[in-house]
């Protein structure tokens, strides 16, 4: 008779043959002994469930996934996993263990397969999918029969090694009917062209966060957003659960994408798109997943690009990136390095990438919004927020009680705004107009071009005349006090730039 908690012998993890440790660009995945509910689904140990237990460990230098295949038979209602691993204490200066997880179907887990059925990396130790329901971070739908992986990915691995246990648990029955997602709409009422406010990196239950988005929701409107974006980790779980956005509140969908060198923000694409994120920089990979970004409507958004949380800040270059997350949550000085690193950019001449800023909130006390990116659309949909914010129409703020214009006008009338260009004569005079409400007591204004800060104040009103000649551009911030000598004050807005384009 077929024991239910059938228990795998401890020892290493193993291949299933020298094939099962396969190469992909410069990236190595392992696959692990096959675990088979044959025997048992033939009916020898009763209705189930069936459980069976697989022990192993994974040395120093791991290949970033090992993939554990489950033979899944016919008749299955619901597939359960749980994991544990152990933490030993480590030497001064070494990492210890993190293993994340996930799960793909049998369609299999090529790269950017259809395969994919959730993730939850680090944040949950347990995790089911059957017809109807799945635990956050996992798509509900059948548990087909076929060869299933559970995927095992080793973040760090201490000098001892990292031994881990995954159980897994099938629960035989007649399939759920899988409940069709509801999306909320594309374009709401809005004040037709105008300015909107939004925090587009944002994190629920369905990865690390620890809001609902009925929860986030509530917290957008009391801060006075006009939209947000769902950005989990690895996952598209929850693009199904913000159908009962209110009607004054547009919801995007998106994705960060979280690979081990560096986090992208896939912005705005179509409900249920899901973004791979199994490849490293060193394998050139990424350009045809920000061109699937872009197929599906989204814009590409590298988040926190000099964070210094291990794997945070990015590898990959900007030459496939639409915009960059300069600001990401409460200023920090990797916020700062952020700032002069863009506005190198701009100095340079040549293709220059829109900023934003983003809270990327999971818990309290994160606060939504804090900070927001403000920008000029034609309405508040999906397509009028995401051309702003791809032409450079906006500036970030800390709250939604700050304000600030600027504007660039030669003596013909002409006048640009941000992310805008005016063409005048190299030495005609041109007026820089910026205005700042709502600003905190004690910050200063400061317009900044190629040429360094050019002018600073008390908030309020800043009115400079220069030339084509002398600037090249002119881009607004306003600044808190300084609280750390020899520092910058941190940052309570800032804007993208206006160019001036000399002309004969």
């Amino acid at each position: 008779m077929d024991d239910p908690s059938w228990t795998e012998p401890t020892g290493p993890a193993r291949p299933t043959s020298r094939r099962a440790l396969f190469t992909a660009g410069a990236a190595a995945a392992l696959t692990l002994t096959t675990v088979s509910f044959a025997h048992a689904a033939g009916g020898g140990s009763g209705e189930g469930p069936w459980t069976r237990t697989v022990r192993g460990t994974l040395p120093p230098g791991a290949p970033d996934f090992a993939y554990l295949p489950v033979e899944v038979p016919r008749g299955i209602r619901q597939l359960h996993v749980s994991y544990t691993y152990e933490r030993p204490p480590v030497p001064s200066g070494a990492l210890g263990n993190a293993l994340d997880i996930g799960l793909f179907d049998e369609r299999g887990t090529a790269l950017g397969g259809r395969g994919f059925r959730g993730w939850s990396g680090g944040a949950r130790t347990e995790f089911f999918v059957r017809g109807d329901a799945a635990t956050p971070g996992y798509l509900p739908g059948p548990v087909r029969p076929g060869t299933w992986h559970i995927a095992l990915a080793p973040y760090t691995v201490a000098p001892q090694g990292l031994a881990y246990t995954v159980t897994l648990t099938l629960t035989p029955g007649p399939a759920a009917a899988t409940p069709r997602p509801v999306y909320p709409p594309d374009r709401l009422a809005g004040r037709g062209r105008a300015w909107y406010r939004g925090d587009c990196h944002l994190h629920s239950v369905h990865s690390d966060g620890r809001r609902t988005p009925a929860g986030i929701m509530a917290l957008a409107g009391a801060a006075g957003l006009d939209f947000i974006a769902t950005t989990e980790h690895n996952t598209s779980s929850s693009h199904a659960h913000w159908g009962d956005a209110p009607d004054d509140l547009l919801v995007l969908a998106g994705e960060e994408v979280t690979t081990r060198n560096g986090h992208v923000l896939a912005l705005g694409t179509a409900f249920g798109t899901h973004t791979d994120w199994r490849y490293r920089a060193r394998e050139g990979r990424f350009p045809r997943f920000a061109r699937e970004i872009r197929r599906a409507g989204g814009l590409v958004v590298p988040a926190h690009p000099h964070a210094t949380c291990l794997g945070c800040a990015w590898q990959f270059g900007f030459a496939d990136a639409d915009a960059v997350e300069v600001r990401n949550g409460p200023y920090t000085p990797d916020d700062e390095v952020s700032l002069q690193m863009w506005d190198k950019s701009l100095v340079s001449g040549g293709r220059w990438l829109p900023a934003m800023g983003n809270s990327d909130a999971h818990r309290d006390p994160d606060r939504i919004g804090h900070p927001q990116t403000v920008v000029l659309a034609d309405a508040l949909s999906r397509e009028a927020i995401l051309a702003g914010l791809r032409s450079g129409r906006s500036y970030v703020t800390e709250s939604s009680a700050l304000s600030l214009t600027l504007t660039v006008s030669d003596a013909r009338g002409r006048t640009a705004t941000l992310g805008g260009r005016l063409a005048a004569p190299r030495t005609a005079p041109v007026t820089v107009r910026l205005t700042v409400e709502g600003a905190a007591p004690g910050c200063t204004t400061h317009l900044v071009t190629d040429q360094g800060t050019v002018r600073s104040g008390p908030t309020g009103g800043t009115e400079w005349t220069s030339t084509p000649s002398y600037a090249s551009y002119v881009r607004a911030e306003v600044r808190h006090p300084v609280a750390v000598a020899g520092l910058p004050g941190p940052l309570a807005a800032f804007s993208n730039p206006v160019f001036l384009r000399g002309v004969a």
